[in-house]
């Protein structure tokens, strides 16, 4: 008798996938579980399919950990209680998927992820490098940007985990201090979504976005969004403007980590004389960096024509061409040539693409710095790079978000 997807499986955990769920067999078939470690035995609820899916022919199954029956020597008790194991699994909040593991393990696991990733799209011959620390101490406190949301009867918290439904905490332990606060304060609140955010000057801006927010009709269409905030953010001796609803990393040294890897590779690398891009520039940091190194030519393109704007200024009074277009739409206009030089390239968790990495290859540059939030993402562009004839002669990989399944790795390509 095969099981169902009602069932509550014994599942030994041989494992760990690509998004911070781990992986078992059940005759035959793939089950992808949350909240254990690979070692363990553990029961676990099978997640019915969505409506319309034939359960019987799915490849693979979802299911939750609701009892752990062989505990690995790397389990700790998680740091977010509300998502601890003994609480019901429809009730657990997301955002702190490895919190029951080890810290150490934590990095081990990342590293495993990245390793896998790429033997499967990258080709062979890689090594993924160890994940590295970017701070001592239990990896709690670093958020400083943290979306919370409010549902019909105003209860205010984050999502659980895999769905949509609000969920009441205590406490947030991933969150800068100021922001628990904050957050823990909140009632009252009208249906819809809240940032927290806190910019360098250490000052909480809470962002209602309420569900029933509608432009308001004027005689010529609807009129403007209210303007954003302009925060700042400090790497280094350098002052970034930013909008408190824009693009900042989470974690507070993340962009100073990855500033200074970016530098590190492609040291030796920046040409004064030739053109170097910044691809996905948001509002300069990489720009930054390449000036930083000698770059006196410099193009950064952003689709966001706010953070492009900031970008400008930021970069004042550097030569620093800033560009508001669609990266696959920018080099589709561009041509390749001896002046090109070094290309920082930091997409969005999807990654770049065949038809971005085409575009950077027909630029013939120097060298390529690749800044990646998505392990398989970066693996599979890395694989159509190598295809084109470039090498990965570096590769760091760095701890930014710690007791989460996501990590960044910065990776050098040359000729």
């Amino acid at each position: 008798m095969t099981s169902s997807p009602a069932d509550v499986l014994e599942l030994d955990i041989t494992g760990i996938a690509h998004g911070g769920t781990f992986v078992a067999r059940h005759e035959g078939r793939v089950v992808f579980v949350s909240d254990t470690i690979p070692g363990e035995r553990v029961r676990a609820r099978v997640i019915p399919p969505q409506e319309g899916t034939d359960a019987a022919t799915r490849s693979f199954w979802r299911a939750e950990t609701v009892e752990v029956l062989e505990a690995s020597e790397h389990r700790r008790p998680h740091i977010w209680a509300e998502a601890d194991v003994t609480r019901d699994p429809a009730d657990r909040p997301g955002g702190a998927d490895l919190g029951h593991i080890d810290l150490d393990h934590q990095r081990v696991l990342k590293r495993r992820v990245l390793s896998e990733a790429l033997d499967r799209f990258a080709g062979t011959g890689l090594v993924a490098p160890e994940i590295e620390p970017v701070e001592s101490g239990d990896g709690l406190g670093w958020r400083t940007r943290v979306t919370l949301h409010v549902d019909d009867e105003g209860t205010v918290g984050p999502f659980a985990a895999r769905s949509h439904r609000v969920v009441p905490v205590s406490s947030y332990p991933l969150a800068r201090p100021a922001i628990a606060e904050a957050a823990l304060a909140l009632q009252g609140e009208a249906p819809g979504r809240i940032e927290l955010v806190e910019p360098a000057d250490g000052r909480v801006r809470v962002i209602r976005r309420e569900e029933t927010e509608r432009p308001a009709k004027v005689a010529r269409g609807f009129r403007r969004k209210p303007t954003p905030e302009v925060i700042h953010e400090t790497v280094n001796d350098r002052r970034f403007e930013v909008d408190a609803t824009g693009f900042w990393q989470v974690h507070p040294r993340a962009a100073s980590v990855l500033d200074a890897a970016v530098y590190g590779i492609l040291d030796g690398h920046v040409d004064d004389a030739k053109t170097h891009y910044d691809l996905y520039g948001g509002v300069g940091l990489f720009a930054a960096t390449l000036a930083d190194l000698g770059g006196t030519d410099i193009v950064t393109v952003e689709s966001s024509a706010r953070a492009t704007q900031h970008a400008a200024a930021n970069l004042a009074p550097l030569e620093v061409t800033a560009v508001t277009a669609r990266v696959d739409r920018f080099l589709a206009t561009r041509t390749g040539g001896a002046r090109t030089g070094a290309v920082v390239l930091d997409p969005p968790r999807a990654g770049a693409g065949r038809q971005v990495v085409e575009g950077v290859h027909a630029l013939t540059p120097d060298a390529i710095a690749y800044v990646a939030c998505d392990p398989v993402a970066l693996a599979r562009d890395l694989g159509t790079f190598r295809t084109l004839g470039w090498n990965v002669d570096r590769l760091r990989g760095f701890d930014l978000f710690p007791h989460s399944h996501h990590f960044e790795v910065v990776a050098l390509l040359t000729r």
